[in-house]
């Protein structure tokens, strides 16, 4: 086994600093010295419901770049060196339907996750991007483009992942009207990536108060959730509705928006959620839902976030501050993703 470093649970608020075991390279595997991983609302939902008496550990962490340091001898994608990226999957059966079909994150028998997973050999819990190494299989791996930020491309893995996926599964390009809902660690990424795509977006708040921000983000306007003489106006107005609320919240307003034929994409919220029939009859709309992305989908997204020159915005801290991102994070203060410099950890 390899030793490594890294932020374990010690309760649902607080994580300690402690040794880690990474399983020794299998052939088609490789070393990841991780230099900066990303927070994610996942972190803190897992972190809620951690188990302190559970046999394996809980490490956080889904979205993180860094540097391979080591190859199995079947590896022929990656050298010592090369700058990588990993995001929320990093195995799946490759047999299924979904698998043949490059969509590994609806893998039948459930992808294997980068923590709280269970590795598809040996039984074991895998534990998460909250340290200084990981041991993953090399084809879910991305190369990470020397165009992007290593600190700012690691919500891409995840955030970025999740809003590209049904933004192009839906066809949003030139000309397509799109409205994001809500504008935090999902919603500025698919506001940056709808008007990469030229589509017309829109930004839904419920208040006014970030206007400003969603003009710098690149977004044509921003209607304000709180005012239904805004929302009566645009009643029929977007092909594509992104829908990243976390909270649970009634779907009828945001339906109301979409145009006929077209889609209410729900990202944020993956709870049971109720709909009236009448709401998607009355124009033939469409409800979906979407999480995460497969293999094909993320290298083309990070491709993509490359040739436009899109990352999140973030706020990076050392990793030792960890306890303080996720306070704040469970407070909705950050713009818009924190990411954790993991080389404190050394």
């Amino acid at each position: 086994m390899r030793t490594t470093t890294g932020w374990q649970a010690a309760g649902p608020t607080t994580l300690r600093r402690a040794s880690l075991e990474r399983r020794d390279l299998r052939p088609d595997d490789i070393a990841v010295q991780i230099d900066y991983c990303g927070v994610c609302h996942t972190d803190l939902h897992a972190l809620h419901a951690v188990d302190e008496q559970a046999e394996a550990p809980l490490v956080p962490g889904h979205e993180f770049t860094g540097v391979v340091t080591g190859t199995g001898p079947e590896v022929t994608t990656f050298s010592v060196g090369d700058h990588v990226a990993v995001g929320n999957i990093v195995d799946s059966c490759g047999m299924c339907a979904m698998c043949e079909a490059g969509q590994e994150n609806f893998c039948h028998s459930f992808p294997t996750l980068t923590y709280g997973g269970t590795d598809r050999q040996d039984g074991s819990t895998t534990l998460g991007g909250y340290s200084r190494e990981y041991v993953v299989r090399a084809t879910f791996a991305y190369p990470l483009p020397s165009d992007l930020d290593p600190a700012a491309a690691a919500p891409l893995m995840c955030a970025g992942v999740t809003v590209w996926e049904p933004l192009r599964s839906l066809g949003v390009g030139t000309g397509s009207r799109v409205a994001v809902a809500g504008l935090g660690g999902l919603g500025h990424l698919a506001v940056k990536m709808a008007v990469a795509l030229g589509a017309t977006t829109t930004v839904i708040s419920r208040t006014q108060d970030k206007r400003d921000d969603a003009r710098k983000l690149g977004a044509h306007d921003l209607i304000a959730s709180a005012d239904t003489q805004q929302m009566a106006t645009a009643r029929d107005t977007f092909d594509v509705v992104i829908d990243t609320v976390s909270a649970p919240h009634d779907l009828a307003p945001y339906l109301k928006l979409v145009a006929m034929d077209g889609t209410l994409s729900l990202l944020g919220y993956l709870g049971p959620v109720t709909v009236e029939a009448t709401d998607l009859l009355i124009g033939r709309k469409k409800l979906s839902s979407a999480g995460s992305g497969g293999r094909l989908a993320t290298a083309e997204m990070l491709q993509f976030c490359a040739d436009n020159s899109i990352d999140a915005d973030i706020e990076v801290l050392p990793s030792s501050q960890v306890d303080t991102a996720i306070d704040r994070l469970r407070q909705n203060d950050v713009r818009y993703r924190f990411v954790l410099d993991m080389s404190d950890l050394d």
